[in-house]
């Protein structure tokens, strides 16, 4: 605890003559090696602790600046050590500023009255009107505002909201805080904010009513132009270019610029909100907006892309905007398409044109829903082989933005996964009963208000049959390449070995993949009163290490009753076969992959292309530009992975016949 001292009537003077002044020279309090030095036409007002000042800041272009306090007016503040104050205009009222902090032509800097920050705002999103408002904190993660937002009729989430209040509680006070090596330039008003250490604010018009969670890890930066109320930012995030945010919490890593309007919406880690507009959005991890056009409306997303003028509406209305829309991880929208809400899309679905007849297509994912002659067409299970979709896959967790040692989202990467091939397995059944009650005569049937052709059920099928095929096949790889078993019985007892537990229906809370019984069961807890909220986080975060368990168990489950037996009585020859359709899945898929990219290499792609010369010239300005397939990094990726498949299959294979003998 640092102790202070009163002034010495020679820096009293000292003051006085550099042109500082006080209501009461008593209420100024200093450190022991404090010098007055460096301070001139400062103003002093109610109870305010000095420190010492003797660092010289380096800026850009050279600039040197020593630290101390200059034309400003301090009311009940905590300055620290080392800290650079210039130019502010009106006041600082009830801050506290951290060691090194630099603050230079300023207008406002206040808190008035007792502020949470931000903690225990409540965001209405997926529906304008309310219902499902949740209330953010410092240590929101998506998971958790998943329950949150889709658990309502849950007695637990009445407990989930009273630790939420209890901590906004605790965050109350009259003073505001300015963190460590932080730097505030050029900035308008800031009203009953709390920023964390190494933050950047530079040309901001309003903070009111927020918390700025930051650390030398992991700084964030809010830029030129940017207005933002009743808010939480985290750690890592970009805020710049005149970006508007009201009622809003926006996760780390995340980049929010280029006049991006943003107004009672939550975003989780790594979206990318620029140019457009979002309002009453649940915006899961990986949500992408770029452009000016498009209007993100009263919606789940998570992993997803939106094309130029994407419109989501709820204007189907009669009491109200009360219409949500939900896309499952993954989707994805060309440029200009439309859906009404109430809709659901299902998981890594391609959305092109525009929907209006509300269709829930949530069991058939890797899906293309499309625009023809104004009606609605779905292509099922087509996109599990597009280049696209698995670039954007292999893509994500290399585009991590998080750098802060604590990391709120769990989030799973996975493009297989129990959650999307357990409605696959829904899709198959569907998609068969569909072909039951198709008349002989008749090319398509309609299913929630889409066009399906004969053509299109009977490949959906196929392709969902073989992407089950590759999951639970990769399960069984993975175990078979785990273990140094001899023989068949060991074998076959290892991997009949553990949980039966039925899992059979999955979640994905906006990143974390898991079974419903599990969730449940944490929902379980969450009623009860001595729970925390740092527990829950931490059972979510252990629910998200599982998964691996998990997944095996939902693998193997899936396998015996495919086969129509369990696995103490599989035979080598069936695991032989097993993997044998997970190679045969893997590398058709791959083939069709590599297929779908060199279609980025065709005639149709060097269109543009030399723009001077002949036919020649065309192919060696593309191959210059552009590269060639033989050179493509994601198409050699594909090749090296058809490769190991084969190798690790041949390799399985021949032990297990050797079991057989």
């Amino acid at each position: 605890m640092t102790n202070y001292r009163p002034l010495l009537d020679k820096e009293i003077a000292t003051l006085t003559v550099y042109g500082c002044s006080a209501e009461d020279w008593k209420q100024v309090l200093v450190v022991e090696d404090f010098s007055a030095s460096y301070f001139y036409n400062v103003h002093f007002s109610g109870k305010v602790y000095l420190g010492t000042y003797n660092k010289v800041f380096e800026l850009q272009g050279g600039v040197k600046k020593h630290s101390g306090i200059f034309n400003c007016h301090l009311h009940n503040c905590v300055v620290g050590n080392d800290v650079f104050i210039d130019k502010v205009n009106n006041y600082i009222a009830n801050f506290e500023i951290g060691d090194e902090a630099y603050i230079d032509n300023v207008n406002l800097i206040l808190v008035e009255g007792e502020s949470a920050f931000g903690n225990g705002t409540k965001v209405p999103v997926m529906i304008e009107s309310g219902g499902r408002e949740v209330p953010i904190f410092d240590q929101l993660s998506a998971s958790m505002a998943y329950i949150l937002t889709f658990y309502r009729y849950n007695k637990a989430i009445e407990a989930f909201e009273s630790k939420i209040a209890n901590y906004a509680d605790s965050q109350r006070s009259d003073k505001g805080s300015i963190g460590k090596n932080v730097r505030i330039t050029n900035c308008d008003s800031l009203k009953n904010v709390r920023i964390g250490d190494c933050a950047v604010i530079e040309g901001v018009l309003l903070l009111e009513n927020g918390t700025i969670n930051c650390n030398e890890q992991a700084p964030v930066y809010i830029g030129r132009g940017v207005q933002c109320t009743n808010f939480i930012i985290n750690s890592g995030t970009t805020v710049s270019e005149s970006a508007l945010i009201s009622n809003c919490f926006v996760g780390q890593g995340c980049i929010i610029s280029k006049q991006f309007s943003a107004i009672d919406s939550l975003f989780f880690a790594n979206c990318q909100g620029l140019h457009g507009e979002a309002v009453s959005i649940f915006a899961g991890p990986y949500t992408v907006t770029h452009h000016k056009s498009t209007l993100m409306l009263t919606a789940l997303y998570s992993f997803m892309n939106a094309g130029s003028g994407t419109n989501f509406s709820n204007h189907m209305y009669k009491l109200g905007p009360v219409h949500q829309g939900i896309t499952e991880r993954g989707v994805k929208t060309s440029s200009d398409s439309y859906v009404m809400w109430p809709a659901k899309i299902g998981a890594f679905t391609v959305v092109l044109g525009r929907h209006k007849g509300n269709p829930d297509i949530s069991d058939l994912p890797f899906s293309y829903l499309m625009e023809n002659d104004g009606e609605s067409s779905l292509l099922p299970g087509i996109n599990l082989h597009s280049a696209g979709t698995i670039r954007d896959v292999q893509k994500w967790p290399k585009r991590d933005n998080r750098t802060d040692e604590k990391k709120l989202d769990s989030i799973n990467f996975d493009f297989l996964s129990p959650y999307t091939l357990s409605k696959a397995l829904k899709g198959i059944e569907i998609l068969n009963g569909l072909l039951l009650t198709m008349d002989a005569s008749t090319s398509f049937v309609w299913y929630q208000n889409c066009k399906i052709k004969r053509s299109s059920i009977k490949k959906g099928i196929e392709l969902y049959k073989m992407a089950i095929n590759q999951f639970v096949g990769e399960k069984v790889v993975e175990k078979l390449s785990a273990v140094e078993i001899t023989t068949g019985e060991d074998l076959v007892r290892f991997l009949s070995a553990g949980s039966v537990t039925e899992m059979d229906e999955w979640v994905d809370m906006a990143g974390l993949i898991a079974p419903k019984s599990v969730v449940d069961e944490l929902l379980k807890e969450i009623s009860t009163e001595t729970i925390s909220l740092e527990t829950i986080q931490n059972n979510l975060n252990q629910i998200h290490a599982d998964y691996s368990n998990y997944s095996w168990a939902w693998a193997k489950n899936t396998l015996e009753r495919l086969a129509g037996k369990s696995f103490a009585e599989i035979a080598i020859q069936d695991l032989i076969s097993i993997v044998e359709k997970w190679n045969k899945a893997v590398l058709t898929f791959d083939d069709l992959i590599l297929r779908d990219a060199k279609k980025e290499f065709n005639a149709v792609s060097r269109t543009g292309f030399g723009m001077d010369g002949d036919d020649a010239d065309k192919q060696l300005d593309f191959d210059a530009v552009r590269g060639t397939s033989e050179d493509n990094v994601f198409m050699n990726e594909i090749n090296t992975q058809m490769n190991k498949t084969t190798e690790i299959t041949e390799k399985l294979i021949a032990q297990l016949e050797k079991m057989n003998v």
